[in-house]
């Protein structure tokens, strides 16, 4: 019913996560930032992935699921202000950009694949803190959940505003979401809108910020298949974020802890206590 299988593909292993009962796999490159490269449903995969930017060590991978570790977005000419000291930190942080190590795997009742990222002298030059950083990804059903475990091993308060950036597979740019969030933010002209006027991304550089969600939870429905997608996630994801590219096939719907530029701000960042560990999840559910 479940299983767990290893192969190569290029430079990297994967690992696929299978529910034999509904069709369903999840396929994650450990090596590669710790990123979900696949998530299928019957028969049917639901995420976009240029498999180009994947095996180009150098690029930013365009699809999957991406890993947002420390932060969210980007940063004010690529730094920020620590402690009297400035550090320089890439978009979206150090752990899509460095290979992370697999402690178990299971398919007693699920499948299952459990790994780590741990800091390291390069990560301390963007990121001045020890930390591990513990994802469990599961596939059982038609339900993919992420179990994440950030753990601060600093003798300091560790910051951390972390987030998803799953890429779904769709020609279309004006998906319908079931929301219960009033407002965005469009950061194409820095303006705060309706998100009842619609939160069309047609023609649109920059992403939409979503506001004030209360529940957790945002839907919406992939046109091509008809099928419709549930993200649910710990209360520490305030914002949803949106975006596309004019041209490809996707849309991404992201959970954020924080706004773009956090770091800079400081004005709602997650302290992490010394020895302490935050624990969340995300899960996507496809019906």
């Amino acid at each position: 019913m479940y299983q767990v299988k290893q192969y190569a593909d290029g430079d990297y292993q994967i690992y696929e996560l299978i529910d034999s009962t509904t069709n369903s796999w999840v396929k994650a490159a450990p090596e590669r930032g710790g990123i979900i490269i696949g998530f299928g449903v019957q028969g049917e995969e639901i995420l976009f992935l240029n498999k180009e930017t994947f095996y180009n060590k150098e690029a930013n991978i365009r699809g999957g699921i991406p890993i947002l570790f420390p932060i969210s977005g980007q940063l004010e000419n690529g730094e920020y202000e620590w402690e009297g000291k400035v550090y320089q930190m890439k978009n979206h942080g150090v752990a899509r950009n460095n290979p992370w190590e697999v402690i178990e795997t299971s398919n007693n009742q699920e499948a299952a694949l459990k790994m780590a990222l741990y800091s390291n002298e390069e990560t301390k030059k963007s990121y001045p803190f020890d930390f591990e950083v513990i994802f469990t990804y599961i596939l059982k059903g038609n339900r993919l959940t992420i179990q994440q475990e950030y753990s601060n091993k600093s003798d300091a308060p560790m910051p951390i505003y972390a987030g998803f950036h799953p890429y779904f597979k769709t020609s279309s740019k004006n998906l319908q979401y079931e929301t219960d969030a009033n407002t965005y933010l469009d950061y194409n002209d820095m303006l705060i809108k309706k998100v009842s006027d619609g939160l069309d991304l047609t023609g649109k550089k920059e992403s939409f910020g979503l506001l004030d969600p209360v529940k957790s939870e945002i839907s919406f429905t992939l046109p091509e298949n008809k099928r419709k997608i549930r993200l649910t996630y710990g209360d520490e994801f305030k914002y949803v974020i949106l975006w596309s590219e004019e041209g490809q096939d996707f849309v991404c719907v992201e959970p954020w802890m924080a706004n773009t530029k956090e770091l800079n701000t400081k004005e709602e960042l997650t302290l992490i206590a010394p020895n302490d560990t935050l624990k969340t999840y995300l899960s996507i559910t496809v019906e």
